[in-house]
């Protein structure tokens, strides 16, 4: 049976680090070596993505089923956007599994629904800008990405340099199918954790930008207010990924509680430059 691909570098307490929608492990590489001084680092590539190019998951199930034989015992979990989704979901699912949450652009649903409909929700986007960024994945891989993700490199003062890492990093492994693409982007358009994060215990991190656009603050604020222990750091002049914008923010933000036996608790929000 194939496995997904996990990456392990670093030593100290496990840190499984879970990427986003169409991406794979690589696009943490600008904080990896940062991070891989305090933490065993266990950065996976989701199904159909990377290196995983043959596994399959069509629902979120599926990819925590993929994702629990790779997995340390415990484990510190990060993730961000799709990913983050994910962790909600591992650590709801397999909460033994889970230490603790930091949560990177994350919400617990993307998409919008109507005002007046009985569960409405406001604080994602509409079904049709998304699914217009994921034709543009799907028509041209390598650069619809690279844009987006030189976007969200935009204030960070190595930017350049980073992109050239991005850049790199997304060229040295495979391009996902269409059929993987549309699978993941079926789990973010259908998926909706709000009734179920009230029974989310682990302590939890959130951090997020403030610009960011796909998964808007507001969704932030939202789980700040209805996980049982979270605290929420956002990140002044960030979008979707303040770990490539603001890449000595988030590792620090991250590493303190991680690391500490009772995690500083942020104003809510609070803002860095």
């Amino acid at each position: 049976m194939s496995q997904l691909h996990m990456h392990i570098t670093g030593s100290g307490r496990p840190l499984v680090l879970i990427h986003g929608w169409g991406m794979h492990g690589g696009v943490w590489q600008p904080v990896v070596k940062k991070l891989a001084k305090h933490f065993e680092l266990h950065i996976v590539d989701l199904p159909g993505m990377g290196f995983s190019q043959d596994i399959s998951a069509e629902s979120l199930p599926g990819i925590i089923q993929a994702l629990l034989p790779q997995l340390p015992a415990e484990a510190d979990v990060c993730g961000w956007s799709l990913g983050g989704l994910v962790s909600m979901n591992l650590a709801l699912t397999q909460p033994q599994r889970v230490r603790r949450l930091v949560l990177v652009g994350s919400t617990p649903r993307f998409i919008n629904t109507a005002a007046d409909s009985q569960h409405p929700w406001v604080n994602g986007m509409a079904a049709a800008v998304f699914e217009k960024f994921a034709r543009q994945v799907g028509e041209d891989y390598q650069t619809t990405l690279l844009k987006f993700l030189t976007l969200q490199c935009m204030g960070a003062c190595d930017a350049r340099a980073t992109i050239k890492q991005l850049r790199l990093a997304l060229a040295e492994r495979p391009v996902p199918s269409a059929s993987a693409l549309q699978q993941a982007l079926n789990v973010l358009l259908d998926n909706d954790l709000r009734a179920q994060v009230a029974s989310l215990q682990q302590e939890t991190l959130l951090i997020h930008g403030d610009r960011d656009t796909l998964a808007p603050v507001q969704a932030a604020n939202w789980l700040a207010q209805h996980l049982p222990a979270a605290q929420l750091r956002v990140i002044a002049g960030a979008g979707h990924a303040p770990f490539l914008s603001h890449a000595a923010q988030f590792v620090e933000s991250l590493t303190e509680f991680l690391q500490a036996e009772q995690p500083r608790h942020f104003s809510t929000p609070e803002l860095t430059a």
